[in-house]
């Protein structure tokens, strides 16, 4: 029995030692950092928590940290509180439109027979093989004017090659290629959510006389929510924090916290104000995570 404990026990500590070793400690680093204030030195902050010099100047060092970071932040003659406005909408609409594009392609995967699921599963995996920079680079050279979209549209002669669609270094652009890139997040839970369902549902209410349209929306769609809520959240949450995309296909309006946090990190050389925004980042991206820990929670006690 005691040896089943230790097993036990030890299967629940290594994921607990991960999370504390790759997540809650740098979380700390950065936490501390944002506390700090900006200095001319290596690293460029102060204070920096040195042990060698006796718990006295510990206590010296850490009565030094503040929150004026995050007051600076929050304050609203910056562009901070606009680009965290602007990500949160981009990423919202980019995961609508994924939700869109992707719901129908899963439904399609499993509805088609068992021969060639893993066939199409292979084809949605099939981008990650390429280097994500590269794939981002392909729509630069779709997208710009001189690129492959103008050429077939002057080819067809819908576009006057005096004046090319300009979509490249637009919001377009931002959200053809968040959609492009996070779609097999938002198709693989979908997928696993549909493929699983009973089909015999749907075959009784047609018997029924229940319309198909119908009989998706009250039988299909709610058994799919599980995949809905966590193909949302896998494309929201890393879309809100996107930096290549609007970097390389986005213009200079183009305003996304991503941005701002690399700027002040490797421009400005503000460790302690981009580490505050990555805290208060990371602070609003947890709140569509408790909200979706609720509703699996709801759903397992109605079980």
């Amino acid at each position: 029995m005691a040896s089943k404990a230790t097993g036990r026990w030890l299967v629940l500590a290594v994921p607990y030692l991960w999370l504390l070793a790759l997540f809650l400690v740098p979380f700390l680093i950065v936490f501390k950092i944002s506390l700090s204030q900006d200095a001319i030195a290596q690293p460029p902050y102060l204070p920096t928590f040195d042990l060698s010099g006796g718990w006295a100047l510990f206590r010296e060092n850490f009565a030094e940290l503040s929150f004026e970071n995050y007051g600076y932040v929050l304050s609203w003659d910056n562009e901070f509180i606009e680009a965290y406005g602007s990500s949160l909408w981009i990423a919202g609409i980019s995961t609508i439109l994924l939700l869109l594009v992707g719901y129908p392609i899963a439904y399609g995967m499993a509805r088609a027979p068992k021969s060639i699921r893993p066939t199409l599963l292979m084809l949605v995996i099939l981008p990650f093989w390429t280097s994500f920079l590269i794939r981002v680079y392909a729509w630069i050279g779709i997208l710009s004017p001189e690129g492959l979209l103008n050429q077939l549209l002057f080819a067809l002669g819908i576009v006057n090659r005096d004046a090319p669609l300009q979509i490249l270094n637009t919001d377009t652009a931002v959200y053809i290629g968040i959609v492009y890139s996070y779609l097999p997040f938002m198709i693989l839970p979908l997928y696993a959510a549909l493929e699983k369902m009973d089909e015999t549902l749907l075959e009784a209410a047609a018997d029924l006389g229940c319309p198909p349209f119908a009989a998706f929306w009250k039988i299909t769609w709610p058994l799919s929510l599980p995949g809905v809520f966590a193909g949302c959240l896998l494309c929201f949450i890393p879309a809100v924090g996107e930096f290549v995309i609007p970097d390389l296909l986005g213009g200079s309006d183009t305003l996304m916290i991503g941005k701002v946090l690399w700027t002040e990190f490797s421009v400005n050389r503000s460790w302690t104000v981009s580490s505050a925004v990555a805290v208060l980042l990371l602070m609003v991206l947890v709140i569509p995570i408790v909200f979706y820990q609720n509703l699996q929670a709801r759903e397992m006690e109605r079980r």
